[in-house]
């Protein structure tokens, strides 16, 4: 790339910094919820489902919470797009599928308050082509 101003590619550098950090866990969480939702599937009893949705949310709490907390705002809300990208599905449609209309209207409002929405899309065309276009090159190998 060139650029056309130092400032741009510093800020090019550090959205690159931000997507190779993010992207291996939305990469996981993709994997990790097409994994939940085959066993959720073979479930018929509604309380069984939510005891499940319960245990994998723990589960995955425990395994990559802590990590998760250290992102900074940018990582946070680059994240959210990715997991919109390997899941076909906002983060707020995932919570109230596994977990309940009232629980995801919980989150996506704390969400709100640090200034993040859960119900954010990932437009490749569009507003996040840099982003697209930063996957592609790490996909390939170039960083």
């Amino acid at each position: 790339y060139k650029f056309k101003n130092r400032r741009r590619k510093i800020r090019y550098t550090k959205m690159v910094y931000n997507v190779q950090k993010v992207y291996p866990y939305a990469k996981l969480a993709g994997e990790k919820l097409k994994e939940f939702q085959v066993v959720l599937d073979t479930i018929s009893n509604e309380r069984a489902r939510r005891k499940y949705a319960k245990f994998a949310e723990k589960e995955l709490e425990k395994e990559f919470g802590d990590d998760l907390r250290k992102l900074t705002f940018s990582q946070g809300k680059i994240l959210i797009k990715l997991i919109y990208r390997q899941t076909g599905s906002s983060s707020f449609e995932i919570v109230r599928e596994l977990r309940g209309k009232f629980t995801a209207f919980i989150w996506q409002t704390m969400a709100k308050l640090f200034g993040y929405n859960l119900k954010t899309g990932y437009y490749p065309e569009g507003e996040d082509r840099q982003i697209e276009e930063i996957i592609i090159l790490i996909d390939q190998g170039y960083f």
